[in-house]
């Protein structure tokens, strides 16, 4: 009896989608895929199915001269896709989104090629990545937060791109990672700081972890006016939104200004009205600045209603920041925190009020609500340190929206 074998065969949508990419990609003449060849597609040069001959598992063409953008909707197709290796080629352009439909790739090498664009949106939805190679493209723009998404990534390799922004904090266990030669910037997250300095070289505005500490939140008083020598720089014209930026700016610090001037009125009154006299005429009040109680409470941030932020001062206190200008009532600082998010920080000075009263007034400031004002979004309270902390806008300072770049400023001695 006759018993006929019959040989599986990976579907022809398969096929087809690997000749349509061979078709459209310029490449070398060792791939000898064709639709008349009698042969199986399992064994195409570069091409693995699993073990019944079934699907194509993985797709390896290191090296083989391709060159240009890969085409849609051919790679995409190959749902039982695991490995997918295009690295050391000339490919060029965006990589296509309709790689999200691999989702049961486990290991990308696109590494020395000239890829560009943002971080492919295509490749954050798959979960079941283990092994990512994006080096040495032309990729920009930020890392997403989505990277999260791999628990089950063992090695990320990004360096010698273009990447920018924070390093997002990624919670998968990493084995291997690189970022260094990005344009990366802020503080290292904790999860990442087990990397050595390599890992993160050349990125100049990185901190912290292996590299050097970041900037405290708090910086050194500058030097007075007196012993420093402006370098003057040529005066521009304002335009017509620097002009609208400026009144805008005015009407905000006026409003603050007025709130504070009310608090110091108010406290004094106060004052007159409840501080106790003894018999000699002196005052026996030992806390008009803590709010008459001799317990000093925990302190913390408090946020205002509608607020979308989770991190506390202790987060704060750790975060990179640089001054964006200084005013009658205080600093404002641009304050960058580990996970990425930005905001700033003013610092009051010469406010003396009681707690109870600083935040009755914090009350009616985190109420305003106005097109060309910045909402607040939380404060802090204590003796010695009062904080408003508010959205970051990038548009720049209204500092250097008057009088241009900042001036650079040289010491005078001590060289």
């Amino acid at each position: 009896m006759l018993v006929a074998s019959v040989t599986a065969e990976p579907p022809e949508e398969e096929k087809q989608a690997l000749l349509s990419f061979l078709s459209q990609v310029p490449h070398e003449n060792r791939l000898q895929w064709s639709s008349n060849n009698k042969s199986s597609v399992c064994s195409w040069v570069g091409i693995e199915c699993d073990a019944d001959q079934s699907s194509v598992h993985s797709l390896r063409l290191p090296g083989a001269g391709l060159v240009g953008p890969i085409p849609p909707q051919t790679l995409g197709r190959l749902s039982q896709l695991r490995v997918l290796s295009l690295r050391s080629n000339r490919l060029s352009g965006e990589i296509p989104s309709d790689f999200s439909n691999l989702t049961l790739l486990r290991s990308l090498y696109l590494q020395n090629n000239a890829f560009s664009g943002g971080f492919p949106a295509g490749v954050t939805p798959l979960a079941r990545l283990t092994r990512l190679d994006l080096s040495s493209n032309n990729f920009t723009g930020p890392i997403p937060f989505a990277v999260n998404n791999w628990t089950r990534l063992t090695g990320l390799f990004l360096e010698n791109n273009a990447f920018s922004g924070p390093l997002p904090s990624i919670s998968a266990k990493l084995v291997d990672f690189n970022a260094s030669n990005n344009r990366l910037n802020g503080s290292i997250p904790r999860n990442l700081q087990r990397f050595s300095a390599a890992a993160f070289a050349g990125n100049l505005g990185l901190c912290g972890g292996p590299l050097p500490p970041c900037n405290p939140f708090f910086p050194s008083p500058t030097p007075s006016p007196s012993t420093i020598q402006p370098i003057h720089k040529k005066s521009k014209k304002l335009s017509t939104a620097a002009i609208v930026l400026i009144s805008v700016g005015a009407v905000l610090a006026l409003l603050i200004l007025l709130l504070l001037l009310f608090c110091c009125l108010r406290r004094k009154q106060a004052a007159a009205r409840s501080v106790p006299v003894d018999a000699a005429g002196t005052s026996s009040s030992k806390d008009d600045i803590t709010g008459g109680s001799a317990d000093v409470e925990r302190n913390k941030l408090v946020f205002f209603d509608g607020g979308v932020y989770s991190f506390d001062l202790e987060d704060l206190l750790r975060a990179s920041a640089e001054v964006l200008g200084k005013g009658s009532v205080g600093t404002s600082y641009k304050a960058v925190l580990e996970d990425g998010t930005t905001v700033v920080v003013k610092r009051l000075k010469d406010v003396v009020v009681t707690k109870k009263e600083f935040e009755m007034q914090m009350e009616v400031l985190g109420k305003v609500r106005h097109d060309n004002v910045v909402p607040f979004r939380a404060f802090y309270f204590s003796r010695d340190e009062k904080l408003l902390v508010s959205e970051y806008v990038a548009a720049g300072s209204l500092s250097a929206l008057l009088h241009g770049s900042p001036v650079n400023l040289r010491l005078r001695g001590n060289r």
